[in-house]
């Protein structure tokens, strides 16, 4: 999937430097603001976390105020 803002292509899973990016924020702010969320769907690959963008988009629909 392409971010049309920032013009960029993403695989398929997200790390979570990805996901932040795929965002437009830094990686601290999405632990702080996404990741820390019970909520938030993500996908163990061994011992590391990967999120889809469909996920994210689908999290950030679901909380906007």
């Amino acid at each position: 999937m392409i971010n049309k803002e920032v013009g960029k292509e993403y695989p398929y899973l997200l790390n979570r430097k990805q996901a932040a990016s795929f965002l437009g924020i830094d990686p601290a702010s999405f632990d702080k603001h996404i990741r820390s969320n019970a909520s938030f769907k993500r996908f163990m690959v061994g011992s590391h976390e990967r999120y889809t963008i469909k996920c994210i988009t689908e999290f950030i629909e679901d909380h906007a105020s």
